[in-house]
């Protein structure tokens, strides 16, 4: 059994009376990529902010990469904030800055790089995303969607993290662009060893790139297992979604064509 990075017993987390999680109990192992999913407002996306200290929960813990979130003092946090990366929905990139300087703003936490070398990593960080060398002097408005979410992960990537956290990454995306970053992920995941935590919504990227999954509902983690262990979970979200048409459609089955009217 590998290591577990990220522990998390007993999360609650409510916005004033509204309660999002309570309850809530995962493990994440090193090395793996742990796809997140859920209906609408099971807090996916609540999720990973609690994880990485953005949520404070109401009650809880949360360990990664054995520190203690909860009781952790300010130097260990910042210390835990160096071996992990975060790509937000659509890159969540400074619009005044070019990729290049976004991608660097990571990088002036480490005091003894000079200004030539933070470029340097910027712009290796900029291609193992699969962004061309040209892009790193455009601005955010000058990049598509796919290019901006490449730019996200770039910076997410640029202190060499152990974990890094993947909110909807292909959401937007046409299917060729999809099926791209899908493709991506993995191959960054196996080449640099990384652990990734994925929130998506994505059929298709899930068979393509999760090891695990993890499956909210009923304001906690409601099954965790891979992709075959979800066809034999008896809950009606669970088989509407990995049994519905579009997910025998990702797992490459064919689908019946009803007959046309005589």
């Amino acid at each position: 059994m590998a290591e577990t990075v990220i522990e998390v017993r007993g999360l609650r987390t409510q916005f004033g009376p509204h309660v999002v999680h309570d309850g809530l109990d995962l493990d994440v192992r090193r090395g793996e990529i742990l796809g997140v999913v859920g209906g609408s407002g099971t807090g996916k996306s609540v999720l990973l902010r609690a994880i990485t200290g953005l949520v404070t929960p109401a009650a809880g813990r949360v360990r990664m990469l054995g520190t203690d979130m909860q009781d952790a003092r300010e130097a260990e946090l910042d210390a835990l904030a160096a071996r992990i990366g975060v790509m937000f929905q659509d890159g969540a990139l400074f619009s005044s800055l070019t990729v290049r300087e976004n991608v660097e703003t990571p990088l002036t936490t480490l005091s003894h790089l000079d200004a030539e070398t933070r470029e340097s990593l910027a712009r290796l960080k900029i291609s193992l995303a699969g962004l061309p060398w040209s892009a790193g002097d455009k601005y955010p408005s000058e990049l598509s969607g796919g290019m901006r979410k490449r730019a996200g992960l770039a910076r997410a990537l640029a202190l060499d993290p152990e974990i890094v956290f993947l909110d909807e990454p292909t959401a937007g995306l046409d299917p060729i662009g999809a099926a791209d970053f899908d493709e991506l992920i993995r191959g960054l995941s196996t080449a640099l060893g990384l652990t990734v935590f994925l929130v998506t919504h994505d059929l298709d990227t899930l068979y393509a790139t999760c090891d695990r999954i993890a499956v909210l509902a009923e304001k906690r983690v409601l099954v965790t297992g891979t992709l075959d262990d979800m066809l034999e979970v008896d809950h009606p979200w669970v088989r509407a979604y990995f049994q519905g048409p579009r997910a025998r459609a990702a797992r490459g089955e064919e689908i019946a064509t009803p007959p046309a009217d005589a």
